[in-house]
């Protein structure tokens, strides 16, 4: 049985942009269903098409990205699409915010054809797709306050939930750990591992990896500038 192409919204406020996304990912056999050029359409053609991943540009006239991320994902779908966050600074604050909302990733707009189509396949299946490494940038950045008599975060009540296994998972996987680094680690099978993540995301319920590191990071469970020691 083939399988059903995937359907893709593309917000951006520029034209070009859009259009140059859409002839890459209708190249690749990904259907592009709606276009938008501000956040208020972009919210509107996802509810109207239901795609299974929204390329979605973070600085847009009117309702910004963020926002637009936010209203998406807590629209009630029962199974809400993805969301790849474009921007043009791979360290841009909103970018983090847009993790934390429930993005499944980000892209720079200079992303390559190749690129681009591999990432929007990527998390249609449901990983991250930031490299933890990455993802672990964006958090010792922002997630905590530049001030460093500051309290730490209080660890979130859901982490109570998790395993002593979960939990050592949890921390590694935030410290930029692969599946196969961390299978290596714990003397584990990566199909085992792989469960283990699986269990934590619905524990905590928590959409993919990325926001899993995220996690680690606010509750306290990892703490920044610990993540060199992991390697």
């Amino acid at each position: 049985m083939n399988e059903q192409p995937l359907r893709v919204v593309v917000a951006d406020d520029q034209a070009l942009v859009r259009t140059g996304f859409r002839l890459i990912l209708e190249s690749e056999g990904i259907d592009v269903v709606a276009e938008a050029e501000d956040g208020e359409q972009a919210v509107a053609a996802v509810r109207r098409t239901r795609p299974d991943v929204v390329l979605l540009d973070i600085r847009m006239p009117g309702l910004d990205g963020l926002e637009a991320a936010r209203r998406i994902l807590a629209d009630g779908a029962r199974q809400p699409p993805r969301i790849i966050m474009l921007t043009t600074f791979d360290l841009d604050h909103y970018v983090y915010a847009a993790m934390a909302a429930g993005a499944s990733g980000f892209l720079l707009k200079d992303v390559t054809p190749e690129h681009l189509a591999a990432a929007v396949r990527l998390v249609r299946t449901g990983d991250a797709l930031l490299a933890p490494a990455i993802t672990r940038r964006l958090v010792e950045r922002f997630a905590r306050p530049d001030d460093p008599g500051a309290a730490a975060v209080a660890p979130h009540r859901e982490l109570g939930t998790l395993t002593p296994r979960e939990l050592e998972v949890m921390a590694l996987l935030a410290r930029g750990l692969s599946n196969a680094e961390l299978a290596a680690r714990l003397g584990l099978s990566e199909a085992t591992v792989k469960t283990h993540v699986a269990r934590i995301l619905g524990k905590l319920g928590l959409r993919d990896r990325a926001q899993v590191v995220v996690a680690a990071y606010e509750t306290g469970l990892v703490s920044v500038g610990s993540a060199d020691a992991a390697r």
